[in-house]
């Protein structure tokens, strides 16, 4: 996967027609996807399943919030959540890699970062977000920074990371259609 694409970060958190889109494109290229959420809570899943005819193109989604679970089910060697922190790129690969390992999915989507209020430091701030994606052609993760620092942004920093998940697998499975 080319690491040097130019991306156009969703912020309107009021996308319409994305995760149908993505459904759509999943089909059409008979791909499977996969989710691993730690961030998002379960929202990348839920705006895939809420389409009609999503059981199509879904697998699975594991919500990983815990680390333990992240190592557990998802494979992410306990080693790199303690040298990287569950709010890196290096675990946001690891999350997309698992999932798509685990379920046999084409392509595995990852959320990670932190939500606040609280979290936060001068090198991970509050808004941080990285999302993995992951397919037999490799995987990486894009790094993205969504928090203002305004107190209640938690909502807003978990919708955007998930429009801009769907966003991500919709240019992957885009560029080969």
């Amino acid at each position: 996967m080319d690491d040097d694409e130019k991306r156009e970060v969703i912020r309107d958190e009021n996308i319409r027609g994305l995760n149908k889109a993505v459904v759509r494109l999943l089909r059409e290229n008979n791909l499977k996807l996969a989710t691993a959420e730690s961030l998002t809570g379960g929202l990348v899943s839920d705006m895939i399943t809420e389409v009609p005819g999503a059981s199509e193109v879904f697998e699975c989604g594991v919500c990983s919030y815990s680390n333990r679970i992240k190592s557990s089910v998802l494979g992410v060697p306990e080693e790199e959540l303690e040298k990287f922190s569950e709010y890196s790129e290096e675990t946001a690969c690891r999350m997309a890699e698992g999932v798509r390992k685990l379920s046999g999915a084409d392509i595995g989507v990852s959320t990670t970062g932190i939500a606040g209020p609280g979290g936060g430091t001068a090198e991970k701030p509050v808004g941080l977000v990285f999302i993995g994606i992951s397919s037999s052609e490799g995987t990486k993760a894009v790094r993205y920074e969504f928090g203002r620092g305004s107190q209640n942004e938690r909502v807003r920093i978990r919708k955007l990371a998930a429009l801009n998940a769907l966003e991500l697998v919709k240019e992957f499975v885009g560029k080969d259609s």
